[in-house]
């Protein structure tokens, strides 16, 4: 069994958004579904497509804001991160809050990285061609403007919390094929 499922991350907001009677908050919950559903695919446009015309990312790591500015810096960012493989991903939503003006998820974020891609994170492993799960604490406030788009993120990012090998029996097929089956078609 796989031991990550991209769909259990907007499965909360689903299950909010179905006990919902204010469209406000419908609307919040609504685009922040289709923007993970988005990043899940991985749909560029998609993603692009939840975002108002100047979204302002702000990504709170080592007391620094490290998040992209300007549609231009937030598609680019995007594209690398979808270049990068390691959008395999489950957000284990154990909080969630909505009101007017934004969406607040916190959880554990599960992620798929390939040996290699660890040394991102400032994570060292044993093995460089094997599989991990990395697991660290997020929290993510989406503020929403008047028109229901997304501004932005704001990530809070508290460390790596955990990283484990993953078999090759375990990992999702949609990891396998963006990051084993190009490997093999090159050979």
């Amino acid at each position: 069994m796989a031991v990550i499922d991209p769909s259990r991350t907007w499965a909360p907001l689903e299950q909010r958004l179905a006990a919902t009677t204010n469209e406000r908050h419908r609307a919040a919950l609504e685009v922040v579904i289709e923007h993970m559903r988005g990043e899940a695919a991985p749909d560029l446009e998609q993603v692009m497509g939840t975002l108002s015309a100047e979204p302002d990312y702000h990504f709170w790591m080592g007391g620094q804001d490290v998040g992209p500015k300007t549609t231009e810096g937030v598609r680019t960012y995007y594209t690398n991160f979808m270049e990068t493989r390691t959008g395999v991903l489950e957000f284990a939503i154990d909080r969630l809050v909505v009101d007017d003006d934004c969406v607040v998820t916190e959880g554990d974020m599960k992620q798929l990285y390939p040996g290699a891609m660890t040394a991102v994170l400032g994570v060292e492993v044993d093995d460089p061609d094997a599989d991990y799960l990395v697991v660290y604490r997020q929290l993510l406030v989406w503020p929403i403007d008047a028109s229901g788009k997304i501004t932005g993120e704001d990530s809070y990012f508290g460390g790596v919390r955990s990283v484990t090998p993953v078999a090759r029996e375990d990992l999702p097929q949609q990891y396998i094929d963006l990051v084993h089956a190009p490997a093999a078609n090159a050979h």
